[in-house]
């Protein structure tokens, strides 16, 4: 407002000076005819809202960051989704080439299976230790390796079963799905 107010002002200074200027230095003057007064023109000015606009350049960077990544590693075959529109969270992303996780998910079972077998074995063993062990016919000792035995081979059996949910788990994170955390 006071900038638009000043140039006026300025402007209509620098006329005043210029024609004065110019009123001096010509001939001296002559005897002005009688003709009356002479004819002034009138500039009525108002204060008036102006509204200043300023263009500047910038750079934004995001609040919130969603990083969409593969819950397991591996060749990515097919990208599901369309950068840029709306996801809801559950929807497939990726398909992960499952071959590897495949072959560790049969290769858990496959351990799985071997250490179920082994079980069956030390489970007879120690059944007949210990009632064996009871008449004296084996030593303490035989019996509590056997007994250990068993023991050692039920826990091949959980750790397997344990590989085998894990290997299962990561052949369904092939399919990737959406993740539900924001950064």
């Amino acid at each position: 407002m006071q900038t638009t107010s000043r140039a006026k002002l300025l402007a209509s200074g620098g006329i005043i000076i210029v024609s004065l200027m110019v009123a001096s230095c010509s001939k001296p003057p002559q005897a002005a005819p009688q003709a009356g007064p002479p004819e002034v023109g009138v500039v009525t000015i108002k204060p008036q809202r102006v509204a200043l606009t300023t263009e500047l350049s910038g750079r934004t960077s995001p609040h919130l960051i969603a990083e969409v990544r593969p819950q397991v590693g591996g060749i990515i075959q097919k990208r599901l989704f369309t950068e840029g529109s709306d996801v809801k969270a559950g929807q497939v992303l990726y398909q992960i080439d499952p071959a590897a996780y495949q072959a560790a998910f049969a290769s858990a079972k496959a351990s799985e299976a071997r250490s179920e077998a082994n079980l069956i074995p030390a489970r007879l063993k120690e059944e007949r230790y210990k009632d064996l062990v009871k008449i004296k016919a084996v030593s303490q000792q035989d019996y509590d390796d056997a007994f250990a035995a068993l023991k050692q081979a039920e826990a091949d059996v959980a750790l397997t079963k344990a590989a085998v949910e894990t290997a299962r788990i990561n052949l369904a994170y092939t399919r990737s799905l959406i993740p539900c955390m924001w950064m």
